[in-house]
Formats: structure tokens, sequence, C-alpha cells
């Protein structure tokens, strides 16, 4: 897959010519289920007209520029990894456009004449509720009514499971929760984080649990505190693994709130600092408890370790 970096007004063209494209376009972040009905259209579209398959998608959040949000922006895919999926997806291309106020300020028809037609795509597709131009004005009833024969366009109904609507509202929800099971059923992989394997005060290991301690990315959504039945790919391997996310309140003070994600990998003893790895929540085992002591915590820990080998050993 070609990246195909863009900004308005200074760089609205590709570097090399791509040829005609079916476009699918979107935030798409998650590229949950919902999204890869929409992008598995436009690759459709590409082979049914053999013309190349492209995603159009953007940078930053739209949130941030437009001045919506208050919070800071946690993306479930951030970028690298949306671009690994879409790769995976076996997309031909992507243009990833630059979300400037003055990107913003495009009417809908501009952003039509320049990102669409000025971008020789013949065929769009997004989902029935994208909108696109100054403040949000464009809809796909007018791409269809400003397509004037050049390009054709298909617009994907609302994608539902369990009666509601898949959305990235409703996965960022669900992980608030820690329900990871249902996260996996709406992106239709397991969720994942990627992170560095960094310094921690190392107690684990002389309790008999040693940890990896894992700082994700700037920018990516971290399920809520609790204890999980992970799997973590090391140096491109998988294994099996309990992650606690939490404060560690059997040992911290309370007034400290440094949020920690620590991995204790099964079967598993090589030193693995300032390794990237990358994480998959499967299932919530339980809550993050404080122990009366370090007995209690051992014992809980060698329960939850159990849960997590019980619970890989029934879906291997």
């Amino acid at each position: 897959m070609e990246i195909i970096h863009l900004s308005y007004p200074i760089h609205v063209k590709p570097d090399s010519e791509t040829g005609p494209l079916s476009l699918a376009l979107g935030f798409f972040d998650g590229v949950h289920k919902g999204h890869q009905r929409v992008i598995g259209e436009a690759m459709e579209q590409a082979v049914e007209k053999n013309i190349k398959s492209a995603v159009m998608t953007f940078d930053p959040h739209p949130s941030l520029v437009l001045g919506g949000r208050k919070e800071e922006v946690f993306y479930i895919t951030p970028m690298q990894q949306k671009m690994e999926i879409l790769e995976e997806m076996g997309v031909d291309y992507c243009f990833i456009v630059r979300f400037t106020s003055e990107f913003a300020k495009l009417t809908p028809e501009e952003f039509i004449e320049i990102f669409i037609k000025g971008l020789n795509v013949r065929h769009v597709t997004a989902g029935f509720d994208f909108s696109f131009g100054s403040r949000g004005k464009g809809d796909m009833a007018l791409m269809k009514r400003a397509a004037e024969s050049f390009y054709d366009v298909t617009v994907i109904d609302k994608q539902e499971a369990g009666d509601e609507k898949i959305s990235s509202t409703r996965i960022r929800e669900l992980l608030k929760q820690g329900t990871v099971d249902q996260v996996c059923h709406l992106l239709g992989r397991p969720f994942r984080v990627i992170g560095t394997v960094v310094n921690g005060d190392k107690r684990g290991r002389t309790i008999g649990f040693p940890t990896a301690n894992v700082e994700p990315e700037l920018g990516a959504i971290v399920p809520s505190r609790g204890v999980y039945a992970v799997r973590i790919q090391v140096q491109g391997q998988f294994y099996n693994g309990v992650c606690n996310i939490g404060y560690k309140p059997t040992f911290n003070n309370p007034d400290v709130k440094k949020q920690v994600i620590e991995v204790h990998i099964l079967d598993f003893d090589k030193s693995i600092y300032g390794e990237m790895v990358e994480v998959e929540w499967h299932e919530r085992i339980r809550d993050e408890q404080k122990f009366s002591g370090i007995d209690e915590l051992k014992a809980q820990i060698q329960r939850d370790k159990e849960t997590a080998e019980r619970f890989f050993a029934a879906i291997n």
C-alpha cells in the first residue's frame, strides 16, 4: 500500500500518478466492522471497474481543530496501526489529508472538486452519516448530486450489532467499561495497543510474578482499570499473559495517580526492556483491588494466572 500525504492549499496532488480510483471516505478510527464494510465495498468496486482502491482519512481528529472537544483525543487505532490494518486488507493507496483550519473552511463543493475529481476518483464509497466541507454541510446526497457522471457513489447503510450501531463512540464506551470481549466482536479482531517495555519498580519479580511494564504509544486509548487475560507480541512471537491496568493500590500512595500497564507473561523468562510490544486484550478477569498484604496479593495473582490459562486453553 502506498501512503500519500496531502494538505490544503499547498500540496493537494500526489507526487506519482495513481490512475483512476475507487475511494472509501472516512476517519475510520478503529477500522471496525462498519468501517470494513465501507472499505470492502470500495475494494469490490475497484475490482469491478479494473481500477485501484484507495482510502482517504484525516489527521489529526477534526475535533482537535474545530474545538468541539475539551479533553485530549485518544485513538482506538493510532495512525500507524490504522495503516497496518489497511495494508493487511489489501488497499492500494491511502491518502492522509492534514486536517487544518484552512482545510476545514472548504465548502463541500470545493472539497469534491479538489479531493474527489482532482484525484481522479471514479467511485466514492462512504457511510450514510459521512459529512464533509465547512461545518459538515456536505452529505452523501450532495456527493451524488455533484457527481455529474464523473464518479459513481455507494452509500453504506447503518451497520449494527445487537440492535445498536457499530461505531467508534460505542467502542470507546465499552473500553471505558472494560468489556474488551465485546470490543473484539465489534472490531472483528482483538483490541491491540502498541507500546514500549520500560523500567518499573520490579516488585513483581520479588514476589514471583515478574511483569513487563508497558508504556503505550502517545494518544492510544487503553481499557479501564482491572485485570485481563491478554496476549503479548514480543520480538514477533505471541505469548499468553495476565495484565493489570491501574494504580497498584496495595503498594502505592493513593495520592499518586500514575496508571501503569503490567503484563505477567506466562512461561517466559527474558529481559525485554526497550522492546516494542503489542498487547491484545481478550477477556476481563476482575476489577483492580487493594489487598491486605503480599500473601493475599500473591494468592490472587496465582488465581488470575490460572483463569487466564483456562481462558486461552478453551479458545485454542
